[in-house]
């Protein structure tokens, strides 16, 4: 049961994060990060923001890891304002790599069909 309320203030933490970047946060350097996925500690004191970036540089995703760790105060403070929780969760912002990797992994699938 435990299981879906965490579940359900991870994909309420994700949309708002989405939002709150698009809207409040004026940084450059977040704004083509879209936020993909949100795990939530059990005890909903700590989540893990998952997110990505249009750009393969590495000099943007250190800039986006950094814009996005200097909002965090603000995007802290508006989820105090929209949601309705006791205590908001410390954020901490980490690079989906998934996307990046299912690239890969189709990249080798179609070398695999040439051969």
């Amino acid at each position: 049961m435990a299981n879906h309320r965490i579940d359900r203030v991870g994909m309420e933490i994700k949309r708002e994060v989405n939002e709150i970047l698009q809207k409040k946060v004026r940084d450059p350097r977040v704004q083509d990060v879209t936020i993909t996925d949100v795990q939530m500690l059990g005890d909903l004191s700590a989540a893990k923001v998952y997110y990505t970036i249009h750009s393969t540089l590495a000099s943007d995703n250190q800039k986006a890891q950094t814009g996005l760790e200097k909002a965090t105060g603000t995007i802290k403070r508006e989820l105090g304002k929209n949601l309705t929780m006791y205590k908001i969760p410390d954020l901490t912002f980490v690079k989906d790599e998934s996307i990046e990797y299912g690239n890969k992994i189709d990249q080798m699938l179609r070398n695999l069909n040439k051969d």
